[in-house]
């Protein structure tokens, strides 16, 4: 899911010049990240609408209806995977629009916590174990998922190790497991393949946050000067980030809350 149009290189320009203290740079990657903050606290909020019942015609629709929520389950893949092959050269609007639909898709998926806090929906792993998640629950895991996300991005940022091959490999390893846990909805429940599918997203989504950060500040320095493609570039780190933040997220909670 990660492997949206990543116009990586090796980033010959960052080895003359001390990244720490690149005003330019430190800008761009501010806007990344607030790009991201912003697209998680949109998917709270919408989380929060959906899952909550503030809106009962909203949450029935969504919730009430396995056919829509296996549409927002299983849509955000399908259009990543169309996007990969079919925005070879995104424009800023593009990646934007991208960007915002995938986050606001996925935080209606998010709903489902909120509504096993509140006690309107009983909620299972598809191996059977039962999950009573509580707010306490979502606040640890939103607490962790940040931290963890905050030390990650910060090594992708100073380590002066090579992360490429460990991240190529990351890369195609999600997407792997993705397939690999599509593919299993077909054969019969399975706790242990569920969690194994589960250990190895976390893992690898972690990976992925440091060697994303690397990546976006190498390529910083081929592509200075180059609003669009920065302006690409901002969207498409935002959603790598997002989605690793998502899938952690979505892991802890389900570890957290589990009987």
């Amino acid at each position: 899911m990660n492997d949206f149009n990543r116009a990586y290189s090796a980033g010959a320009g960052a080895d003359s010049m001390d990244t720490s203290v690149n005003a330019g740079l430190r800008s761009f990657m501010l806007g990344v990240y607030q790009k991201l903050a912003i697209g998680i606290a949109l998917a709270g909020a919408i989380a929060f609408t959906v899952g909550s019942g503030i809106v009962p015609p909203l949450t029935n629709a969504i919730l009430g209806n396995n056919a829509v929520m296996m549409f927002f389950r299983f849509a955000p893949i399908a259009i990543l995977f169309g996007a990969m092959f079919f925005m070879r050269r995104p424009s800023p609007l593009g990646s934007a629009v991208l960007y915002w639909t995938i986050v606001s898709m996925l935080g209606v998926c998010l709903s489902v916590w909120v509504a096993g806090a509140t006690g309107s929906l009983e909620l299972t792993r598809r191996g059977g174990a039962t999950l009573n998640p509580d707010f306490v629950d979502i606040g640890k895991a939103f607490f962790i998922t940040s931290a963890a996300f905050a030390g990650l991005s910060l090594f992708g940022y100073t380590t002066k190790a090579n992360l490429r091959p460990i991240g190529v490999f990351a890369v195609y390893a999600l997407i792997g497991l993705v397939l690999l846990g599509l593919v299993s909805l077909i054969f019969p429940p399975s706790g242990m393949l569920q969690m194994a599918i589960m250990a190895g997203v976390l893992i690898i989504s972690g990976i992925l946050i440091a060697f994303d950060t690397q990546m976006l500040k190498e390529n910083y320095f081929d592509y200075q000067g180059d609003t669009r493609s920065l302006a690409v570039m901002t969207n498409q780190g935002a959603l790598s980030f997002f989605i690793s933040f998502y899938n952690i997220f979505q892991i802890l909670m389900s570890f957290l809350s589990s009987d």
